[in-house]
């Protein structure tokens, strides 16, 4: 991520139409292109494009740069925000590709491209390491979308096993990807 992006965020809070066309023109076909792997559906990544950027413009989404990375919390937003529009139109059969699949941005620099596939392996590291169970949890949960009492009655387990299989997973996740780092477990 660039200083650029941060910049351009605030300018458009402060109203700057072209500050939001730059956002979109640098954004817009990575999230199209996100949100086409998670749902397969043209129409539903154009309707969660025109909510992500309504409500960037609106300020009804935050972005808080001591939180992290801008590129990354627009595509958590636009990740949270096709979620909502797959369960509001009822239809859970939505499937993420790996994002390696994605088509390069010609706006990012070859640093975020590097930066973000080498987390990206991190993650997929991260999670081959944990158990089977852990592995669907995390598939579900984050990659499908679907509630802990969804997968509960899916996978035909009770609610507290979701709830601590999930929890669990994220404990072992979090100390492979600082283990990855040289840091601490703190777990």
């Amino acid at each position: 991520m660039s200083n650029r992006d941060v910049e351009l965020y605030h300018q458009m809070a402060d109203g700057d139409r072209k500050a939001l066309e730059n956002i979109y023109s640098k954004y817009e076909r990575l999230l199209y292109s996100f949100v086409i792997k998670l749902s397969g559906d043209q129409t539903l990544a154009e309707e969660v494009l025109q909510e992500v950027f309504i409500k960037l413009w609106t300020k009804k989404a935050s972005y808080d740069n001591s939180k992290g990375k801008f590129s990354s919390w627009i595509v958590t937003i636009t990740r949270y925000t096709a979620i909502d529009l797959i369960r509001k139109n009822n239809n859970k059969n939505y499937t993420l590709e790996e994002e390696t699949d994605l088509p390069e941005q010609q706006t990012e620099t070859t640093e975020d491209i590097v930066e973000w596939k080498e987390e990206g392996m991190k993650v997929r590291r991260a999670i081959n390491k944990l158990s089977d169970e852990q592995i669907q949890m995390v598939d579900l949960f984050y990659y499908k979308g679907l509630s802990q009492s969804e997968i509960a009655d899916r996978c035909g387990i009770p609610l507290g096993t979701v709830k601590g299989r999930i929890r669990l997973a994220l404990k072992h996740l979090k100390k492979h990807l600082s283990a990855g780092k040289g840091g601490v477990d703190d777990a």
